[in-house]
C-alpha cells in the first residue's frame, strides 16, 4: 500500500490490460449527446483524422511490451473513434494485422470495435470475421428513440442503415464478430420499447449507458421526478427479470455480481481497480474517454506511445488519481450503504468547478434507488428459474443465438455429449468462419496472377460444386493456414500462395476441368484433405496442375505425375500397401509419387488420421511424422478398438462423434510414456493425441473432443466477460487458471467423469468420484464468479443439472 498526502491509503495500480484505440478522429453522423464532440473536450479538433500506421505500430509494441513485462496472458483492445469504419476496408485490415502480428506472439488479443454501424458492410463483415474482431453498434431503440439523438449532419435518420448493419451481424457468417448494441438512456422515451426495439435484434449483449453529465452541466430530468433514470431502468429490469433474463444487460449483471460479492465488470458501477488507457489518433496517451464530459483536456497526461511505455501511464499520478476505490470516493459516498455497488459511478460524473471530482455522482440518486430496488427485488440464486414453469429444451423463446432459439443447443452441449444436430451447427458456423479468412486471404494477394487464378476457379465452384467446395473448406487444419497467413507469428512463415493448392483440392474433390499454378513446398504440392503429390524436380517453385473428371495430372520440369480419381477419394484399405501409402481398390497400388491422406474406419464413420497436412504441427506437443505402414495399421486397430469403448462406456458421445470429428492427428510419444492429447481452436474437428490401449484413447478422444466442442461455441456466442481478471483454483491443477481455461477443463472433466461412471471395478469407481467432485466443485467456482453471460449461465447451469442427476457412485 501506497499514501498520498492528504493521508489516504491507496492500492498499488495495476498493470493495464484494456486499451481504446482511436483509429479515425472524425465521425459520419451528428449526435448532439456525443462526449467526443458536443461536450467540454474539444482535442479531436487538433488531431489527425486518422491513426498513422507508425502509431499503430507503436502503440502495438507498447502493448506488446507490457504485456510481456507484467506476465499477462491476454490484453483486450477496443477499435474506437469518431468511427473506425471510416477507415474503409484496406486501412482497417492494415491495422488488424500490425495489432495481431505485433502483440499475439506476447499474449492473446481480444479484438473489439465499436461502430454506429452506418458503413457495416459484407467485405468489413468478412474482414472482422477473418481477424476476430467483435463489433459492438450503437443504437438507442426503435427508429424514433434512436433518432433524437443519432442523425446524419443533415438530420436525416440513422436507424434504417443501423438496422441493415445489425441484419448483417445476425446472419450466420458473420455473426462471430456480433459483440452487442449499446443505447444510450433518454427517459423521454418508452424504456419497454426501447428494450424490445434490442431484444429483436438478437444481441449476444445489452449496454445501457446514462448520459455523460456532470454537476456543470446536470441531465435533464423531465417534470423534475427526483430519480427519472432509476425508474426508466428499474421498468426495462423487472421486464427483464420476467423474461427470464434472455440476454445479458451489463449494467444489471454487474449489479446482481457486485450485489452477490463479486465483481462489476463495468466501468461504471463497482469498485473494480481500473485498468484501462486510450490511444489518440496522434499516439497520445489519455485516461477513459467519458472523462472528456468533465472539462477540455481532463483526459490529457501528457504522455504519448513513441516517447513513454505503457508503465510511465500506470505510474502516471492521474491515472492514480482515476482509479476506482474507496480510498478515491468522497465522504459522502463512503458512509452509503451501496457504495461496494455503486462504486460512485463514472468519476466524470462526480465532476465539478468547485469541488473538482470530490463528490457524489450528479447520477447519486438515481443509482441509489435502482440498487435498493434490485436488491430488494431480486430472488436468491436459482430461485426465479425455480418458479418458473418448464420449457422443453428447444423452445426456450428468451435466449436467442442467430437469430434462432438457443436453447437446444446449449442444452444439448451443456449435457457434455452433443447431438448430431448440434454438431452440424457448430460446423456450419465453422465453416463461414473459415470462408471469411479465406475472402481475406484472397483480398490481401488479390494482386498477383496465381491468386487471381485461384480465386476465379473458387468463386466458379462455389457456384458449380458448392459442396465439393463446402468439404474442402471443412478440412481441420485450413482455418490455422488461412490465420497464418493473414498474422503470422514471430518465426512462422505465411504461405498465401496455397490458396491455389486450396483451389485445386477443391477442383479435383468436384471433378472440374480446371489448370493453374500451385506451389511446390519441400517437394510436395498439398491438396489439403486428400494428399499430397512429390515432384521429382528439385527447386521448383510451382507445378501445373490440371484437373479432369477421371483425376488430376502434376507437372514441375520434367517430373510428371497422373493419381486417378479413384485413387484419391478411394475407401480406406483394409491393409496398407508395402509403401505404407493408402490408394486404388486391391490389386492396384497407388501411383507414384502420390501420398494419399490416411483414414482409419471407425464402425462405418471414417475418419483421417492426419500425419501429412503441414499445418497439423499447431499443438503443445509436437505432431509425429508420416507413419509407416506397421505404425498406420497399429494406430487404426487402436482407434477402432477405442470407438468401441466408447461406445460402450460413453454411448451419448456417439453422435456427436460421428458427425464432428474429422481427423486424429498422432503425437510423438513422450520420452517418459506419458499420455499427451490436445485441440487447438484453429483446428475444429481434429484431436491430436498419442497412440495408447483403447481404454486410455477412448478417454483422450473424448476429453479433447469436449475443447473442440467447446472452443466452437465459444466462437459463436461469449459464455463469460473476457476482462473477468480473476484466477480459478481448479482440483486438477496447482496454478489457478484464468476462467477460459477453467471452463473448458470443467466441461472436459463433465464427459471423464461420464466415461467412468459406466467403467465397472473399484479403480473406475475411485476415477469416478474424483472426476465428479472435481466437476462439481468448479461448476460451482464458475457459476460464483459472476462473469458468465446470459448464454454461458444457461450451459454451465445446464452442466451442473447433468451432474447432479448422477449418483455419487458408480452406475447408470
Amino acid at each position: 500500500m501506497t499514501s498520498t498526502a492528504g493521508g489516504r491509503s491507496e492500492p498499488r495500480p495495476r498493470a493495464l490490460n484494456q486499451y481504446v484505440l482511436k483509429v479515425h478522429s472524425r465521425c459520419d453522423l451528428a449526435c448532439d449527446h456525443c462526449y467526443v464532440y458536443e461536450h467540454a473536450d474539444q482535442s479531436w479538433r487538433v488531431r489527425p483524422r486518422e491513426i498513422a500506421p507508425e502509431t499503430v505500430a507503436a502503440a502495438a509494441t507498447r502493448i506488446a511490451e507490457h504485456a510481456h513485462r507484467h506476465g499477462l496472458g491476454r490484453v483486450h483492445l477496443v477499435l474506437h473513434g469518431g468511427e473506425p469504419l471510416l477507415l474503409g476496408p484496406v486501412r482497417l485490415a492494415a491495422v488488424l494485422t500490425r495489432l495481431r502480428a505485433v502483440i499475439e506472439p506476447v499474449a492473446e488479443l481480444d479484438l473489439r470495435m465499436q461502430s454506429n454501424g452506418v458503413l457495416l458492410n459484407a467485405r468489413l463483415c468478412e474482414i472482422l470475421v477473418a481477424h476476430r474482431v467483435r463489433v459492438g453498434i450503437s443504437l438507442d431503440g426503435d427508429a424514433a428513440a434512436n433518432d433524437r439523438h443519432r442523425r446524419f449532419a443533415g438530420g436525416a435518420s440513422s436507424h434504417p442503415a443501423v438496422r441493415r448493419a445489425l441484419a448483417l451481424l445476425r446472419s450466420p457468417e458473420y455473426r462471430p464478430s456480433y459483440a452487442g448494441i449499446l443505447c444510450t438512456i433518454d427517459v423521454r422515451n418508452d424504456p419497454i420499447r426501447v428494450y424490445e426495439a434490442l431484444l429483436a435484434e438478437a444481441p449476444p449483449r445489452i449496454d445501457l449507458l446514462l448520459p455523460h453529465a456532470t454537476w456543470n452541466a446536470p441531465p435533464p430530468r423531465p417534470g423534475g421526478a427526483p430519480t427519472p433514470y432509476a425508474d426508466w431502468l428499474l421498468r426495462i429490469y423487472r421486464r427483464w427479470v420476467r423474461d427470464g433474463r434472455p440476454v445479458g444487460i451489463r449494467l444489471f449483471d454487474s449489479l446482481l455480481a457486485t450485489g452477490a460479492g463479486g465483481r462489476s465488470g463495468a466501468e461504471s458501477v463497482g469498485l473494480d481497480p481500473a485498468d484501462l488507457a486510450v490511444v489518440e489518433t496522434d499516439g497520445a496517451w489519455e485516461l477513459a474517454d467519458s472523462m472528456k464530459t468533465a472539462y477540455d483536456g481532463a483526459a490529457g497526461i501528457g504522455l504519448d506511445v513513441f516517447r513513454h511505455p505503457a508503465d510511465a501511464v500506470v505510474s502516471h499520478p492521474e491515472f492514480a488519481r482515476s482509479q476506482r476505490g474507496m480510498a478515491r470516493l468522497c465522504p459522502t459516498c463512503r458512509r452509503c450503504p451501496v457504495v461496494a455497488q455503486c462504486g460512485g459511478g463514472l468519476r466524470a460524473h462526480r465532476y465539478s468547478d468547485t469541488g473538482g471530482f470530490d463528490n457524489p455522482s450528479v447520477y447519486c440518486a438515481d443509482l441509489k434507488e435502482l440498487i435498493v430496488s434490485i436488491n430488494r427485488e431480486t430472488p436468491p440464486p436459482g430461485a426465479a428459474r425455480a418458479r418458473q414453469p418448464a420449457t422443453p429444451a428447444g423452445h426456450d423463446p428468451d435466449l436467442m443465438l442467430d437469430g434462432v432459439p438457443a436453447g437446444d443447443l446449449l442444452d444439448d452441449l451443456g449435457t457434455g455429449h452433443g447431438s448430431a444436430a448440434s454438431l452440424r451447427r457448430l460446423a456450419d458456423a465453422q465453416l463461414g468462419y473459415v470462408r471469411g479468412l479465406v475472402v481475406e486471404l484472397a483480398d490481401r494477394v488479390a494482386g498477383t496472377p496465381t491468386a487471381v487464378a485461384a480465386w476465379e476457379l473458387l468463386a466458379r465452384l462455389d457456384e458449380e460444386a458448392a459442396d465439393a467446395l463446402s468439404a474442402t473448406f471443412a478440412h481441420p487444419y485450413l482455418r490455422r493456414w488461412a490465420r497464418l497467413c493473414l498474422a503470422p507469428p514471430a518465426g512462422e512463415t505465411a504461405d498465401p500462395a496455397q490458396l491455389a493448392g486450396l483451389a485445386a483440392s477443391a477442383a479435383v474433390r468436384a471433378g472440374v476441368e480446371a489448370e493453374l499454378a500451385v506451389p511446390v513446398r519441400a517437394g510436395l504440392v498439398h491438396l489439403p484433405g486428400l494428399g499430397a503429390v512429390e515432384l521429382d524436380q528439385p527447386g521448383e517453385p510451382h507445378a501445373l496442375l490440371a484437373v479432369a473428371a477421371g483425376g488430376f495430372t502434376a507437372r514441375a520440369g520434367r517430373s510428371t505425375v497422373a493419381v486417378p480419381s479413384t485413387a484419391v477419394m478411394a475407401p480406406p484399405a483394409a491393409h496398407p500397401s508395402p509403401a505404407g501409402e493408402q490408394g486404388p481398390p486391391a490389386g492396384q497400388g497407388p501411383p507414384a509419387g502420390w501420398r494419399s491422406v490416411r483414414r482409419a474406419e471407425l464402425d462405418g464413420s471414417r475418419i483421417l488420421v492426419e500425419d501429412l497436412d503441414p499445418y497439423r504441427d499447431c499443438y503443445e506437443w509436437p505432431a509425429a511424422p508420416r507413419l509407416d505402414a506397421a505404425a498406420l495399421a497399429s494406430w487404426q486397430r487402436s482407434l477402432a478398438a477405442a470407438w468401441q469403448r466408447i461406445r460402450r462406456d460413453a454411448p451419448g458421445q456417439v453422435p456427436g462423434l460421428r458427425a464432428g470429428l474429422r481427423a486424429v492427428t498422432p503425437l510423438r510419444a513422450a520420452p517418459t510414456g506419458r499420455l499427451r492429447s490436445a485441440t487447438s481452436r484453429d483446428a475444429f474437428g481434429a484431436v491430436g493425441t498419442v497412440e495408447a490401449d483403447p481404454d486410455a484413447l477412448a478417454v483422450l478422444l473424448v476429453h479433447e473432443f469436449q475443447h473442440v466442442k467447446l472452443g466452437a461455441l465459444l466462437d459463436l456466442t461469449p459464455l463469460f466477460d473476457p476482462a473477468y481478471p480473476e484466477r480459478l483454483h481448479v482440483p486438477w491443477r496447482d496454478a489457478p487458471r484464468p476462467l477460459e481455461g477453467a471452463l473448458q477443463g470443467t466441461y472436459a472433466h463433465l464427459a471423464v467423469a461420464d466415461i467412468w461412471r459406466a467403467r465397472p471395478g473399484p479403480e473406475a469407481a475411485g476415477h469416478y468420484r474424483r472426476y465428479r467432485d472435481w466437476t462439481a466443485g468448479a461448476i460451482d467456482a464458475l457459476a460464483a464468479t459472476g462473469a458468465l453471460t446470459g448464454h454461458g449461465t444457461r450451459f454451465v447451469r445446464r452442466m451442473g443439472e447433468t451432474l447432479h442427476s448422477w449418483p455419487r457412485a458408480q452406475g447408470r
